[in-house]
């Protein structure tokens, strides 16, 4: 079978877990206890009779379960996501809010996890057994072992509150001295339905001011998972003979342990790498709370308390496609990475 083939055997695939996904996305909400509308009735005052029976016929309440289920999907294939139960604004809209943010704190965060946790890895499995090797793994394991919350908080309280090198949450600063609040972007436009501004560099350092603290909370979280995925691994690579003969050749040793032995070591790493990329949109609720930063973690949370239906339906149906979008991406590089491999 050639490439070809495998494309079309992995994209019928792909759209049997999307329909599988949507089909268990509906079930869940249906069979859980409870529903928006017991959120604002339970409110004194909030909602008349009169207006929950209009809700119910508005959502579906009383439509037959195939109509709601075959609506459903037709919806979430056609981006039509609907309004938010509680707000009335539209679901993408909120969504298309948070998701810059989202996308800075946890695409950065995640990249620099995966070259840290790469790098401390194979530098652990080349000292194996040495002063180096022990404290890389005994450092990592506490990182990885330690709540977030906890290292949030303490970073807050020395870095920002008791030094003041930080601001204790938030995206950006407000500047007065500007109308808008905000300095100028340098430029904007606009693709599709995206209004996209470049910012100005004050506004860009002064964001990445705020990163920092959320930042490093997730990279000394994550990064301990790479290193040792990446330490056992490249130790039973530095273990095999075609190691030995480049030894023996006189190459270099950094040469042995990047290019020989980490690249045919790589791909359980490509395969966690794509899947914290797939996750990526889930956002980091707890640390998103904790350092109050707008993105699509603290928006699950808030959808959660407030039985908002409509953003988790859309939220955790584009979770899920993201994840399946990224193990096609990994399940093609392990042919570019490891020529071997014959897809059939």
């Amino acid at each position: 079978m050639g490439l070809k083939s495998y494309l079309t055997k992995r994209v019928i695939y792909m759209i049997f877990l999307v329909w599988f996904v949507l089909t268990l996305n509906f079930i869940i909400f249906e069979v859980m206890p409870g529903n928006p509308l017991e959120f604002f009735a339970g409110r004194p005052g909030s909602l008349t009779p009169e207006r929950v029976e209009e809700l119910k016929r508005i959502w579906g309440f009383y439509d037959p379960m195939h109509v709601k289920y075959f609506r459903y999907i037709q919806n979430m294939l056609t981006l039509q996501f609907g309004t938010s139960a509680r707000s009335g604004k539209a679901v993408s809209v909120i969504i298309r809010e948070a998701l810059p943010n989202t996308f800075l704190l946890m695409g950065l965060s995640t990249l620099i996890s995966i070259v840290l946790g790469i790098l401390t890895g194979a530098i652990a499995a080349y000292k194996r057994g040495g002063k180096t090797d022990s404290a890389l793994v005994v450092g990592s394991l506490v990182t990885y072992s330690l709540p977030t919350f906890w290292m949030g908080m303490i970073f807050l309280i020395i870095f920002g509150l008791y030094l003041g090198w930080f601001p204790i949450g938030k995206t950006v600063s407000y500047w007065p001295e500007y109308p808008s609040g905000f300095p100028p972007p340098l430029f904007q436009t606009q693709i599709l339905s995206w209004n996209l501004a470049i910012p100005s560099l004050e506004e860009l350092v002064n964001r990445l001011w705020h990163l920092t603290l959320p930042c490093a909370t997730l990279v000394l979280f994550q990064y301990g998972g790479f290193l040792l995925l990446t330490r056992a691994t490249m130790m039973e690579a530095l273990s095999e003979d075609y190691i030995l003969t480049a030894r023996a050749k006189g190459v270099k040793e950094r040469v042995v342990i990047f290019k020989h032995a980490l690249k045919n070591a790589s791909l359980p790493i490509i395969t966690s790498a794509a899947i914290s990329f797939g996750f990526m949109l889930s956002g980091a609720i707890i640390t998103e709370t904790v350092f109050s930063w707008p993105g699509l973690g603290g928006l699950i949370w808030r959808a959660i308390q407030l039985y908002d239906y409509p953003i988790l339906h859309v939220v955790f149906y584009v979770i899920a496609l993201c994840v399946i979008i990224a193990n096609f991406i990994a399940d093609l590089l392990y042919g570019v990475i490891d020529p071997r491999i014959k897809y059939g």
